[in-house]
């Protein structure tokens, strides 16, 4: 029999169960910034996280449960709790270097589904929180051992006991998204909760077993250093001129020469690019400028009063657009108000002509009453474009608010040879528009290229664009039209229709990206 524990105690363990409660959800919610960089932001990756944090919280309630039955000291217990905020500390200093060995190492073994892909991801997660969740677990299940005295008091302690690891959940589930993250970046996230987690369980250790909890005390002490270490970009490309860590993204603006460009959770591609000596950006945001050139003729550039941008990011299409279609009235959509500002202070995203809105692109459509000549969808983080902006339902929004000679153009990633998205989007749009062109970006040696899929609110066909050239003066646009216009297909159909019930868009991006590897190019 241990002995009795006083009411004192008692307090400090159920304070210690609810933050054991809030770390547990709060390691969850901010895992996915980890992961998300090195697999992309998916339904899997999420449904990978909950599953395998599931699991390990499943053991730790087993084996806590036993443990505490064979040893339901106090001291323990203390001890568990300093071990599991520990090992969530090293979390963000072992993810980058794990995750990027699991990833490189990553099993593609013939197959033609994502498998290889999942395995990886499957275990990257799977090691980096085998430890510290696990831990987790340990605790609710040892604090009721050694807290319950009598069995008729079960009911009213274990009740007690799951409300508070459940209430410190809920704060977990949005003090970490809505103000660790923001503030701190996600891995002093972590470190917040690793001390919070150690800071709570070292007066119980000192308390129980004196002396010996001044190594415990130092342990605490020394890691504070980690709090100083520099936790920036692992991949440093460029000449880093600012980053930071937002609710939505991790936001780096990096200079090649005269270049700026803007970069998000350090995957491929680059959202924005602002050169103060160029007019054209080289990429596929210039394909973006043509598309009202598809109207039937004569139709003059003049004719384009009004435009909607959905992912705005630093602005790069929104400059295009005012530089050769002069100041017209563009509202450019961004999720991310940090973006926002970083468009501003390092892109020169000061148009006066553009409304820069902090929104989802469909919920500002479905709010809008507003009619544009131009709807531009360029908002992804490469290869995965929000399912929600590639559905039936979506388009059929678009098209609602498009002037009878509106256009939209949509930014598909795609590989060099393998077309399954481009053609699942392009169809998609083909059920609500009558005239679809794709228009595809050079091949290069990335792994990823682009294709600019284009409908018309009226039918129209492929001869108006070489016809509409004839009515170009801008030689920049003149540029961009020749330069296109080889690479424009009409697209004949083929491939499934998303709806807002079935879009698999993270499982065709993880097929098509699977198939590149297993062909090794």
């Amino acid at each position: 029999m241990c002995p009795k524990i006083r009411k004192a105690n008692v307090t400090w363990i159920k304070l210690l169960i609810f933050i054991s409660g809030f770390v547990s959800l709060g390691v969850e919610i901010s895992a996915s910034r980890l992961v998300e960089t090195h697999f992309g932001s998916s339904i899997l990756v999420w449904s990978t996280l909950i599953g395998l944090v599931l699991v390990y919280l499943s053991a730790g309630y087993f084996l806590g449960g036993k443990l505490a039955d064979r040893y339901p000291y106090e001291a323990l217990f203390y001890r568990i709790a300093f071990l599991a905020g520990f090992s969530t500390g090293l979390v963000p200093f072992v993810a980058d270097p794990l995750l990027h060995t699991v990833d490189t190492l990553n099993p593609l073994e013939g197959t033609g589904s994502s498998v290889g892909l999942m395995i990886a991801l499957f275990t990257g997660v799977a090691l980096l929180f085998l430890v510290p969740v696990t831990l987790l677990g340990f605790i609710p299940p040892f604090a009721l051992r050694i807290i319950l005295r009598e069995v008729e008091e079960a009911g009213r302690i274990s009740g007690s006991l799951y409300a508070l690891s459940t209430l410190g959940s809920i704060f977990g589930a949005f003090t970490p998204p809505l103000i660790f993250i923001p503030l701190l970046g996600t891995r002093r996230t972590f470190l917040v909760m690793a001390y919070l987690l150690m800071g709570v369980s070292l007066p119980g250790m000192i308390r129980t077993i004196g002396r010996k909890g001044g190594l415990y005390l130092m342990v605490l002490l020394a890691s504070t250093g980690w709090l100083l270490l520099p936790l920036g970009s692992v991949k440093a490309n460029g000449d880093i001129i600012y980053e930071t860590e937002s609710a939505y993204s991790y936001i780096q603006v990096i200079r090649w020469g005269e270049d700026i460009y803007l970069r998000l959770n350090e995957g491929y591609g680059v959202q924005s690019i602002y050169n103060p000596h160029q007019v054209l950006s080289g990429g596929i945001w210039d394909y973006f400028l043509v598309a009202p050139l598809f109207n039937d003729p004569p139709f003059s550039p003049a004719q384009v009063k009004r435009m909607c941008l959905i992912g705005l990011a630093g602005g790069t299409v929104a400059k295009l657009y005012t530089r050769i279609y002069g100041p017209i009235a563009i509202d450019g959509v961004e999720l991310d108000p940090a973006i926002i500002e970083a468009g501003r202070r390092y892109l020169a995203m000061n148009e006066p002509n553009l409304r820069a809105i902090a929104d989802d692109g469909r919920h500002f459509l479905s709010n809008s009453s507003e009619t544009y000549d131009v709807i531009a969808v360029d908002a992804y983080r490469p290869p995965y474009i929000p399912f929600h902006l590639t559905t039936r339902e979506f388009f059929q929004e678009v098209r609602d608010h498009l002037s009878e000679q509106g256009v939209v153009a949509v930014n598909v990633a795609r590989t060099p040879s393998d077309y399954r998205l481009v053609n699942a989007v392009a169809n998609t749009m083909a059920s609500i528009f009558p005239s679809i062109y794709i228009i595809n970006e050079p091949d290069s040696d990335y792994p990823i290229a682009n294709s600019l899929v284009v409908a018309t609110a009226s039918p129209t066909s492929f001869g108006n664009f070489a016809a509409n050239l004839a009515y170009v003066e801008n030689p920049y646009l003149l540029e961009v039209a020749r330069e296109v216009l080889p690479r424009i297909r009409v697209f004949q159909g083929g491939g499934p229709i998303f709806t807002d019930d079935y879009a698999p868009v993270e499982h065709i991006t993880h097929g098509i990206m699977l198939e590149y590897l297993l062909k090794g190019r």
